[in-house]
This record gives structure tokens, sequence and C-alpha cells, in this order.
């Protein structure tokens, strides 16, 4: 924490970040992108392994009441999320391990992780059109070499997820587009409930390796679920559009930051 700044104003500034990150996940998603700037302010130099594993911590509630939101559009494509659970889960505990790991390596890591998301969040119209497109066709089971690089790509996904993880859900999203579940809400389910077990995983690998600075976690998860619940209510009136680029102009900012001026 920095010395010249009280422990009031930190509390404020990073429960006002999760509140705004859980604005944003309700609307349009990326508030890793908030949280975890705010954290790496705060905590300590080289502490970028901690400001992660605290950001995901704190976030975790949210995403679980999102995949309990889900539940009934769930109930009808719980094979493919069975299917697609245990390389979610070893994806996951590999990403944190890593994390875990080469904890000084990740802060150099910083400004790529950051760029990686903000193209991500660039691109997620395009995802977003094209599974559009891929509704109204007739939902067809998937070939066992598609089922196969699915389950490669997802792995993959998850690795990222439990490194760092901002973004995954578009790379969910445009791998469940070829498994023939055909609705999207019933793919934002299968989606919500694998990042949910990526971050469980990693949860543990996290709170065993000491990353988590839980007095800071905890304040921020109870403001990330209030932004959430505010969220719900703003996304009937403001287009997603606006927080994404938002989202994306934060992501740019911030990996241009950490790249030439820390």
């Amino acid at each position: 924490m920095p010395p010249e700044v009280s422990p009031e104003w930190v509390y404020l500034a990073l429960c006002a970040s999760a509140f705004l990150a859980g604005v944003m996940n309700s609307i349009a998603g990326g508030g890793t992108l908030l949280t975890f700037p705010a954290l790496m302010a705060v905590l300590p130099p080289g502490a970028g392994a901690m400001a992660n594993a605290t950001s995901t911590i704190a976030l975790l509630p949210g995403s679980l009441a999102g995949a309990w939101g889900y539940r009934q559009e769930l109930a009808h494509v719980r094979p493919f999320a069975l299917q697609l659970l245990p390389v979610s889960l070893a994806g996951g505990l590999l990403g944190s391990l890593l994390l875990y790991w080469y904890q000084n390596q990740f802060t150099r890591l910083v400004p790529w992780l950051l760029l990686t998301a903000a193209v991500l969040f660039l691109i997620q119209p395009l995802v977003s059109r094209w599974l559009k497109s891929k509704r109204g066709q007739t939902a067809a089971e998937p070939t066992a070499r598609t089922t196969v690089g699915v389950l490669a790509f997802q792995f993959l996904v998850a690795t990222y997820g439990g490194y760092f993880g901002a973004g995954i859900g578009i790379l969910m999203l445009s791998a469940l587009g070829f498994m023939g579940i055909g609705d999207l809400h019933r793919m934002n389910a299968v989606k919500t409930f694998l990042a949910s077990a990526i971050n469980g995983i990693s949860l543990v690998v996290f709170v065993s390796g000491g990353l988590v600075n839980w007095p800071y976690a905890g304040a921020m998860a109870v403001a990330a679920v209030a932004g959430g619940y505010a969220g719900a209510r703003v996304a009937r009136r403001l287009p997603a559009v606006y927080v994404r680029w938002l989202v994306v102009a934060i992501g740019f900012g911030l990996s241009v930051y950490y790249a030439f001026f820390k």
C-alpha cells in the first residue's frame, strides 16, 4: 500500500473499481481490466501475481451468480458442459500453477496480457455477429474431429484463464459455436459455468500459495456483486457497445502504460 495514501482511500478506490467491474461484466465483460490495475497500484512493486489472484477471487462471486442465473439454460446443454469440464479444470489448474511458479515473469508479461484482453474485446462484435448468424442454422451433432479440436482449444483457453483470464468468455463462445448448441443463451450458460469452474480451481491454487490479499478481496467481492446487480439494471438502458469501447480503450491505454512507464 502506498504510504502517502490512507487505508480508507485505498479501500474506497478498490471497491469503486470492483463495483464498476461488476457493472461492466454484466453488460459487456472486461471487469478484470479495472480491478487488476487498481490492485497493481496499491500492492508492493512486483506483486503482479498477487494482484491477478486477488482480482480473480474478488470477481468470482459474480461469476458464480451468473452461472446460477443460467441454470435453466444449462439444464438443456448439460452434456456439453460436462464434456468440456475436465479439460477446463485441467487447463485452469495448469494456468494458475504457472502463475504461482513464475510470479516474476508474470509481471513482465502484464502489458502483453492487457493488450491481448483489449484485442479480444475489440473483436467481440465480430464474434457476436458470427454466432448470431449460426443461431438460425439447424443444430447438428459435431464430428469427432470438431469435438477434439474444441476440447484442445478449450484446454488452451482454460490455461490462459487460470493464468490471467480477461476475455476468456469471448474465446469460449467462438469455440462453442462449432458444438451444435445453436441457442446463444445456452452457449452463454455453458461459458459461464466453465468460467466459474476455471476460476474455482484457480482459487484453490491461489489460496494454497498465499497469493490472495484477503482484506482487499473481501471488500472488492461485495462491491463487485453490488455492481453486477446495478449493471443488470443499467444493461436495459445502455447499449453494450459503449461499454465495450470503453473496455477496449482502457485495455490499450493500460498496456501502453505498463509497457513504457512502469
